[in-house]
């Protein structure tokens, strides 16, 4: 994690704006249901979220599966159109650009991706898989790419470089092969680098490992992480800033160590208190939240957690909460988070 004084000088320094950023997948009916109800139903993946990522600072994204974590990181990096909204990179709005001209910037936006036998290809070998961003953006003549493949190879430490530059996938183990992910994301050498859940396919002995890898790197190649993640002990470690996401909307956002010290929404509460303590006769006190995420395309009203809440009020169910500054830099969308102070 970098230093409070390394924060405090880049803190005015925005790489990504997002601004009130929407989207909405039809729902997929048959055709009798099209033609006789005439009404086209939503998925609301992502539903008006806003927040900024400083350079240099890992900005984590933190929520049940379905809370639209993984639309926000492709809208980010424009690989999927927002439905409404705006997305700014280095001040640049990527909404608004053709695809050949937002092809010549992923260079500087990459992915490290969940599932490392998913996003590999298995009839290429690892050098062939690293390397491939390079050529495919003319960084260099042949040579010149496998030199720069067996370096950021040794710098992941998947040494020596040679021994598994002709290696394929299945080749190597779990955590080498997240290890390649890695590599093949940092190798046009990018300013931002959406991590995806990037150690969730990985052994626990080596998530550590992992974890210290990414952080090395940063700091090592002056990154800016997005950092997406259902587990909260995993974002502790690494991230900056966070947002805990619900229901395509944010609950909370703020420093981590204000989010996690002070927790104002008792959504942020509840995955707290979720998270496993090393110690064998701890108990959890506090209750959890009843039942599942609700269905993303008809969200309650008023405040979308208010079916699952413990403190939940009428008032819940009719008027949808605001992200208000309770503390500062701490945004918080309850009604009621003033108890919590």
């Amino acid at each position: 994690m970098i230093t409070p004084a390394k924060r405090a000088a880049r803190n005015d320094e925005v790489l990504v704006e997002v601004q009130d950023l929407k989207k909405y997948f039809p729902v997929q009916t048959g055709l009798l249901d099209t033609l006789f109800t005439q009404k086209v139903e939503f998925v609301r993946a992502v539903d008006g979220v806003s927040f900024k990522i400083h350079t240099g600072e890992v900005f984590g994204l933190a929520g049940e599966s379905g809370s639209g974590k993984t639309t926000i990181g492709r809208l980010v990096l424009g690989l999927e159109k927002p439905t409404e909204g705006k997305v700014f990179f280095n001040e640049i709005d990527l909404t608004s650009l053709e695809p050949h001209e937002l092809r010549g910037m992923r260079s500087m936006m990459q992915v490290i991706f969940q599932d490392p036998m998913a996003s590999l290809n298995p009839r290429m070998t690892i050098g062939e898989a690293v390397g491939h961003g390079l050529k495919i953006h003319d960084l260099g003549n042949a040579a010149e790419i496998r030199e720069k493949t067996n370096q950021i190879l040794e710098k992941v430490g998947l040494s020596p470089s040679t021994f598994f530059f002709n290696k394929y996938p299945h080749q190597i183990s779990g955590g080498q092969r997240q290890r390649v992910v890695i590599a093949r994301a940092l190798v046009t050498n990018p300013i931002l680098v959406l991590a995806d859940e990037p150690i969730a396919m990985a052994d626990v002995s080596v998530r550590a490992l992992l974890l210290d890898l990414m952080i090395k790197l940063k700091n090592e190649l002056e990154l800016t992480y997005l950092f997406i993640t259902h587990d909260l002990a995993t974002a502790k470690y690494i991230c900056d800033r966070i947002g805990i996401l619900y229901l395509g909307k944010f609950a909370e956002v703020g420093e981590l160590r204000e989010v996690y010290g002070t927790p104002l929404h008792p959504y942020t509460q509840a995955l707290l208190a979720a998270v496993p303590v090393p110690d064998p006769v701890a108990r959890r006190t506090q209750e959890m939240p009843e039942g599942e995420i609700p269905n993303p395309i008809n969200p309650p009203s008023g405040c979308r957690f208010h079916p699952r809440c413990p403190i939940a009020e009428a008032r819940c169910s009719q008027e949808e909460p605001e992200l208000r500054e309770l503390r500062p830099d701490h945004l918080v969308a309850c009604h009621f988070a003033e108890k919590f102070l």
